[in-house]
């Protein structure tokens, strides 16, 4: 069937059906995939590898059971779960990725991104994204006591719920000169990405090359991704 790309799930304990959505996929059509790619925002928030709820112990077992059957499973930090370290994705079976990467999907190099890097018309958030990405920031942030970053986190999504109210759709979008600059660097000609919401497949010419872009979709109504084969990449919606 080929590889199957999936992101922006923002999984969360008050949302059981998109859980269960997501165990039933990787129970059933992931398993005749030749890899799972999860682009970010996989949970609507990670306040570090100690977490101990049972959605973090659900989703991992879920994951592992595919990984154990031999389908590689890689995973992209998003804006909400950047700080999903290696003590995590070990329980996972699963592969960490870099912001850019740049994997051979169907014989074709392809950039892997979440995308938040892309929307630079979104100063604010760009400012935050230094701030959380920063190590030392992150060392003293995971060495507070889980209470302490979970009211962080309540307090962060409340405010990212503000911000993207009040903020053009326009400036949270990607800019085309940072896609075209992020592709001419890794010499690519697809670019697949989550983050902005707005699924879409986009084909440009670009330095005498025809390109595309992938945006996958989100998981706030339904469970969706993308397979891509040899025959070029397609959109799904998975049911029960």
């Amino acid at each position: 069937m080929g590889t199957l790309l999936i992101s922006d799930l923002h999984l969360e304990p008050s949302r059981p059906e998109m859980l269960a959505a997501f165990e039933r996929l990787l129970a059933g059509p992931a398993r005749n995939a030749e890899a799972l790619y999860i682009l970010g925002d996989l949970f609507e928030a990670w306040i570090g590898d100690d977490e101990d709820s049972d959605l973090s112990a659900r989703v991992a077992a879920a994951i592992r059971a595919l990984s154990g059957l031999g389908v590689p499973v890689a995973f992209q930090h998003g804006n909400r779960d950047f700080l999903l370290g290696g003590d995590y994705a070990g329980r996972c079976g699963m592969r960490l990725l870099g912001d850019m990467a740049v994997e051979n999907i169907a014989g074709v190099p392809t950039l892997l991104m979440h995308g938040d890097s892309l929307c630079l018309g979104d100063s604010a958030y760009l400012a935050f994204r230094a701030q959380v990405r920063n190590p030392a920031w992150q060392r003293a942030f995971l060495a507070r006591p889980l209470a302490q970053r979970r009211a962080f986190a309540d307090a962060a999504r409340a405010e990212s719920t503000r911000h993207t109210a009040g903020t053009a759709a326009v400036l949270m979008d990607v800019t085309p000169d940072a896609v075209r600059q992020a592709m001419r660097e890794r010499g690519v000609v697809r670019l697949i990405h989550g983050h902005t919401h707005r699924p879409a497949l986009h084909t440009f010419d670009f330095d005498g090359a025809a390109v595309v872009r992938c945006v996958l979709p989100d998981w706030y109504e339904t469970a969706s991704g993308v397979w891509v084969d040899a025959q070029g990449l397609r959109f799904e919606t998975f049911t029960a």
